[in-house]
């Protein structure tokens, strides 16, 4: 009578520690990729960062060619401070039709 109990807590014993083993594997695992992880982090962090940087300079840059286009254009014509507009003046063609039509 005694084998079969010790053999049912033989058994027992071997699917608990089965169990547990499983666990204890699976917790070290995810320990181990935690730790990867962790060593992984401050690189992608100043990566990111960097990223983050250079598309905030290009950012800055376009926003300062456009905010320049629109101050040129709202400033007006140079109408003013230009020299005397040329006035009406005779071509030859127009002179020599006008001999020519005399």
């Amino acid at each position: 009578m005694e084998r079969p109990v010790i053999a049912a807590l033989l058994l027992a014993g071997l699917f608990i520690g089965w169990g547990v083993g499983a666990a204890y594997a699976r917790a070290r695992r995810g320990w181990k990729d935690y730790q990867a992880a962790r060593r992984t982090v401050p690189t992608a962090r100043r990566v990111a960062w960097g990223l983050i940087r250079a598309v905030g300079t290009r950012v800055g840059v376009v926003a300062l060619l456009l905010l320049g286009a629109v101050a040129y254009a709202a400033a007006g014509p140079d109408d003013d401070r230009a020299g005397p507009t040329p006035g009406p003046s005779v071509t030859p063609s127009a002179t020599r039709e006008a001999r020519v039509g005399r």
